[in-house]
Formats: structure tokens, C-alpha cells, sequence
């Protein structure tokens, strides 16, 4: 059977800053054999929501997965079937599982994120077959260029993501700074820009053939003004909000002259920058639908009565509370919801909430589960709803 870990720091998943119940307890199992685990998994693990973990021989957790029906998803792990495939790879370098169970599925997918930003098991992003590292699109540093990061510094003028595969984002991030005629250079580079005085007169040799072939605006070179290129790193936040495709346009227009002109190299190697660039696009608008369009209580409830209030704010989860079950409860609601308000009434700035990470997973979740929309209404609307409940009480 399961046995309760929760007195085992080390082995627990530590708290959740998103479930304002109870802390729910972790159970572990372990086994010497694969047929013993699958034995143990079907006897103590229960068909609900909830997340786990796989751990090696040495204690270590390796990976994290969610699912609606725990049982069922760990399960599948030993099926012949699975064996070459990811599934069965990570159960062969697993000597127990731990799990949580969660009051629903979205909760489950919460959890889920949290636990893998805060262990990196090794499993979620390397050693699995077509699992790939996610990296960030940055536009920062200074001047400003566009560049990958698996952690996006603080002080970026925008990072947008997470993005998934690497080759196809450098080939992105490389036609976005020939578009935007922004440098990609080192940061130990001396840049001159053209408005700088100077006590002797010299003329700066640029750094790389790019400003020559009109694909940067010479920073180094004192070939644009510090006012030129920030307009040019403003055209380049505008894509990232979703609102320029200059890019794509140049790329799609440079695939056809390559086709005309019966230069096939470079017409493959534009198509794959295509590509690269419609994939970019697609992530950025869904993200930015999500920023304008969903600000909003999202009412979870749980299959054991421990529902959930979620506060979507421009996109990204910022707070949760229990659902009220009772007029009492609802009543100490409305200071809450008095703050929830204030704090929606700015639309915020692109990640610029506590938790800029859950931008993506709730706008993949409601592009996904559209009907889950209905469980969500204005925080004027909840204020409204409860002072009837008491009345009516």
C-alpha cells in the first residue's frame, strides 16, 4: 500500500501557491521489480486527478506528469505496448512513485508546471524521445536584440514563451534581427552610435559584414542614431505583441523571388526560416488573445468539494481562493473580491504578474477546452452573486 510521506520534506512536492485548501497529503510507493510497482500502483493509487512523480534508485525524481485519472495514467507506464516508447523508458529507470491527488484536472495541469520549474527532472526535458528543452524568446540587453534563454534575465524589454525546439528558434531569432536591422553581436563589442561626440574625429569599422549588407543598423558603426534604433527595437515589440508581420511578409516574399529565380538552396533555406517564423507567430497571438481577452474568475469545482476560484488577470493566474460553499464563507469573500478588483482594473504589462509563467498554459487551456469558458464570469459579477446568496440566505 501507498505509505504517507507527509513529515518527509524531501520527498514531499512542497507547497502550492495555488490551492487555498487544506495541503493535500503525498503518498509513495516503491518496489524492487517492475512487476511489483504496477502490483502496488493498482492496489493504492486512486482513479482521480492528480500529478506524480517518477523517482530513480538513488531518490531522485526524474519526472512529473499529471493526469485525470492517476491510476489509470500510471498504468499505462507498464503496458507492452509502451515499452519503446517514452512511457516505458522512464519506467524502467524508476524504483518508486510518488503522488498527489488534485480536485480537478486544471489543478492537475497547475501542479504539474510548478513541480517542473521548481525540480528540472532530467526526464521532462532531456533523455525522452521528442521532448524538447522549451527556451524563451527575449528582445533585451543593451541595445536591444532578440536571443533565446531557458531563463529570460529580469531586465528584458519583453520575453515571451515558452517556445519549443531550438534549431527552428534560432533560425527564428536570426531572421528577426535581420529584419528588424537589430545586431546580434556580443555584449564585449564597443558600439558608437551616430550622435556621439567625439574629441577626435574616426571613422568605426563595423564588426561583422551585416550593417555592409543592409541586415543591421550599425550600432558599432555609428550608422544610426540611439533614437533610430529604438524605433526599430519598438517595431520589434510590436511583433511581440502580436501586431507586426513584417517579418513573415519578407521571409514569404524572399521564398518566392528564391523560387522564380531557380535558387532552390536558398529557397529551402528560406522556407525552413518560414516555417520557424509562422510557428513564432502562431504562439504570439494565441498568447495575446489571452492577454486582452481573459481577465475573469474561473470557478473550478473538485471532486471531493474542494473547488476552486481562480483570478485570471491579463491572461496569467494571479491568485486563487476555495470556492464559498455557505453564506458565512461568502461573506468573507467580499474583501477579497474588493482586492481582486482593484488589481484588475490596470491591464498588465507583458510579464509583469507574479506568475508570468501560467500565461501559456492558460491560454493553451482554453484554446483547447473552450467550453470551460462558461465557468468563468466577471469579478462584478461574483460580488453581485454573493450579495444575492446572503439576501436570499
Amino acid at each position: 500500500m501507498g505509505v504517507m510521506i507527509r513529515d518527509s520534506p524531501e520527498l514531499c512536492f512542497g507547497t502550492n501557491p495555488f490551492n487555498p485548501h487544506a495541503s493535500r497529503p503525498t503518498d509513495l510507493i516503491g518496489a524492487n521489480s517492475k512487476k511489483q510497482l504496477h502490483q502496488r500502483v493498482s492496489q493504492s493509487c486512486p482513479r482521480v486527478p492528480g500529478v506524480y512523480g517518477m523517482l530513480d534508485r538513488h531518490g531522485r525524481l526524474i519526472y512529473v506528469g499529471k493526469s485525470k485519472s492517476l491510476r489509470s495514467r500510471l498504468g499505462s507506464y507498464f503496458a507492452d505496448s509502451n515499452a519503446d516508447e517514452k512511457g516505458g523508458r522512464i519506467i524502467e529507470n524508476t524504483r518508486a512513485i510518488i503522488w498527489e491527488t488534485q480536485p480537478s484536472d486544471f489543478a492537475a495541469l497547475v501542479r504539474e508546471q510548478q513541480l517542473i520549474r521548481r525540480f528540472s527532472p532530467r526526464w521532462n526535458v532531456q533523455g525522452v524521445p521528442k521532448r524538447q528543452r522549451p527556451v524563451y524568446l527575449c528582445l533585451g540587453r543593451t541595445p536591444s536584440t532578440f536571443f533565446l534563454s531557458a531563463e529570460p534575465p529580469a531586465d528584458c524589454v519583453a520575453v515571451e514563451g515558452p517556445f519549443h525546439g531550438a534549431g527552428r528558434m534560432k533560425r527564428a531569432v536570426d531572421s528577426l534581427n535581420k529584419v528588424f536591422q537589430l545586431r546580434d553581436c556580443g555584449q564585449k563589442q564597443v558600439f558608437h552610435f551616430a550622435e556621439q561626440l567625439e574629441l577626435f574625429s574616426m571613422e568605426h569599422r563595423p564588426g561583422c559584414l551585416r550593417f555592409e549588407v543592409g541586415t543591421c543598423s550599425g550600432p558599432c558603426a555609428a550608422g544610426c542614431t540611439r533614437a533610430e534604433y529604438d524605433a526599430q527595437v519598438s517595431a520589434a515589440e510590436s511583433f511581440l505583441d502580436g501586431f507586426n508581420d513584417e517579418p513573415l511578409a519578407m521571409m514569404r516574399e524572399q521564398f518566392s523571388c528564391a523560387m522564380e529565380n531557380h535558387q532552390y538552396e536558398l529557397a529551402g533555406q528560406t522556407h525552413q526560416t518560414v516555417k520557424s517564423l509562422e510557428y513564432v507567430e502562431r504562439k504570439l497571438k494565441l498568447l495575446s488573445s489571452a492577454r486582452r481577452r481573459f481577465t475573469f474568475i474561473y470557478a473550478v469545482p473538485g471532486y471531493d468539494g474542494c473547488g476552486i476560484w481562480y483570478l485570471i488577470h491579463s491572461g496569467e493566474i494571479a491568485d486563487a481562493i476555495a470556492a464559498p460553499r455557505s453564506n458565512q464563507v461568502s461573506a468573507a469573500l467580499e474583501a477579497k473580491l474588493r482586492e481582486w478588483k482593484a488589481m484588475t482594473e490596470k491591464q498588465l504589462q507583458r510579464g509583469h504578474g507574479l506568475y508570468p509563467y501560467t500565461l501559456s498554459l492558460v491560454a493553451s487551456w482554453f484554446r483547447k477546452h473552450r467550453t470551460e469558458l462558461e465557468h468563468a464570469f466577471p469579478i462584478t459579477d461574483a460580488s453581485k452573486a454573493l450579495r444575492r446568496k446572503r439576501q436570499t440566505a
